[in-house]
């Protein structure tokens, strides 16, 4: 693909602009080569306070805009990123190794589908109504920071954009450095869709030159970030001097609870494949599989014949099902992780240490499959960030149910049963901001966020939209 010519540039006040003396440049690497393909200018504090004053600027005239007016400009932005939209895919599988028809239908396709979510939202959002002689108003809350991860870069950045312009905000987006060229078509995508100048702004830069300054500047009134939970803490500390609203989207261990009465070769395929989708890079993978320990041995070599048809390789190949995972570090980290489960006593069943056979160059990572695993290992309590799934036998469902909440994380949760009933009632008792029930088709108008250190507020439609919204009292209105 053809790299974008506005890498070295940020967007500002509706223009590219050159950053200031004090940014830097990083290279964009490709997990799939370990070469770099771009480099992206780094921002500096100066940068981002250029960025936020804009937005503020911008903020009174936007935020007076009628619903009409912003359905009319998120419409245009629609047609726009559709009309671009394989260059966001292969922007994507470039930074950071998306398999290319996931890419395209996934990652990219998610992007565009919040953008629809929203306009869809937004058609019926009110934001005023009557409760006696009091009218309650729901007024845009102001400038909004937004910072997004590497892992669905396309995703996050719509998920926070699309909802936070259609309140009224005026934002200023920084993405992940690591994964930036996707964002940086994005805010080209603004531009052309004719966003008013002020209203959206990009700054491309790392936590501490621009994420930092988003989450502790005075004229910023919400940043809503999605990352590790170190990293939300972090910014939650930042954010707590000038009272700003936070909301987070953080790390996840979700289990995968697999009851008796469920068809156990489907739940544990499937189960295998979810876990291992966009390289096990998903913040609500279902990575800990729960199973009765009866059928303990059954589900492993289930799961073993699940995890060896997968094809890891090259991003670009038709056949290809996991690409890299996004760097260097992580691959050492899941490497460190793996060699943990072996040593704490876990059954190695599929993969293992050390890169797939043939794949020398690129951050590979074999798809792997643990068995026997007890909640005191590692691999059951840390977010791993990589294709490997922790396999592990419950007596009872309401053992099940304990090791399931037994984590500081609550994002997400799974439960399969052939009896509907039955999943629901495991269901209700699971402590995460979603529960999926035999694997449910992804739903954007369902409220996306956790429990516990997995974060605060909700995205996705109308849910999203209540984060950027503050409501207005006007007693004795009549």
């Amino acid at each position: 693909m053809a790299i974008s010519d506005n890498t070295g540039r940020f967007y500002i006040n509706g223009e590219w602009v050159s950053p200031s003396s004090g940014a830097s440049l990083l290279d964009v690497i490709n997990p799939a080569t370990e070469a770099s393909v771009a480099k992206v200018a780094i921002g500096s504090p100066e940068d981002a306070e250029k960025a936020i004053m804009a937005a503020r600027a911008a903020f009174a005239g936007f935020s007076a805009t009628s619903k009409d007016d912003r359905l009319t400009l998120l419409r245009r932005i629609r047609d726009v990123y559709e009309a671009r939209i394989e260059e966001i895919a292969d922007a994507i599988t470039m930074e950071m190794g998306a398999p290319a028809g996931m890419a395209r239908s996934d990652q990219a396709g998610s992007g565009l589908g919040h953008i629809e979510a929203t306009i869809t939202a937004l058609e019926s959002f009110a934001f005023e109504e009557q409760r006696g002689t009091t009218r309650i108003v729901k007024e845009a809350i102001g400038v909004a920071g937004l910072i997004t991860p590497w892992n669905w870069p396309m995703n996050q950045i719509a998920c926070k954009v699309a909802p936070a312009i259609a309140a009224g905000c005026t934002v200023v987006l920084k993405p992940s450095e690591i994964a930036p060229l996707s964002g940086i078509v994005f805010a080209e995508i603004m531009h052309e869709a004719g966003v008013p100048a002020g209203v959206f702004n990009l700054v491309n830069g790392d936590g501490p030159g621009v994420g930092q300054v988003l989450s502790s500047h005075p004229e910023i009134d919400i940043v809503s970030f999605t990352g590790s939970t170190r990293a939300g803490i972090l910014v939650a500390k930042s954010a707590a001097d000038t009272v700003k609203r936070v909301a987070q989207e953080l790390g996840g261990k979700s289990p995968n609870i697999i009851l008796d009465d469920a068809e156990l070769e489907a739940a544990v395929k499937t189960g295998v494949e979810l876990c291992f989708g966009n390289s096990g890079q998903s913040c609500d993978s279902p990575t800990r599989m729960l199973v009765p320990e009866g059928r303990h041995e059954e589900a492993l070599a289930i799961a073993k014949q699940a995890a060896e048809g997968l094809v890891t390789g090259d991003p670009l190949a038709a056949d290809t099902d996991l690409g890299p995972v996004i760097s260097q570090v992580q691959y050492d980290k899941i490497q460190a992780l793996i060699a943990s489960g072996i040593q704490d006593g876990a059954t190695l069943v599929s993969g293992g240490r050390d890169k797939p056979d043939g794949l020398n160059q690129g951050y590979y990572v074999k798809p792997t499959v643990f068995g026997a695993v007890t909640h005191d290992m590692r691999i059951a309590r840390e977010e791993i960030f990589g294709p490997v799934l922790a396999i592990m036998p419950y007596g009872s469902e309401d053992e099940a149910v304990r090791i399931a909440n037994d984590t500081v994380y609550g994002l997400a949760a799974y439960v399969q049963s052939g009896d509907l009933d039955h999943a629901r009632s495991i269901a209700r008792q699971m402590h995460a901001g979603q529960v999926h029930i035999n694997y449910p088709d992804w739903d954007m108008f369902a409220p996306f966020g956790g429990y516990k250190q997995s974060g605060n507020g909700r995205e996705y439609a109308d849910w999203g939209m209540h984060d950027y919204l503050e409501t207005k009292a006007l007693i004795g209105h009549g």
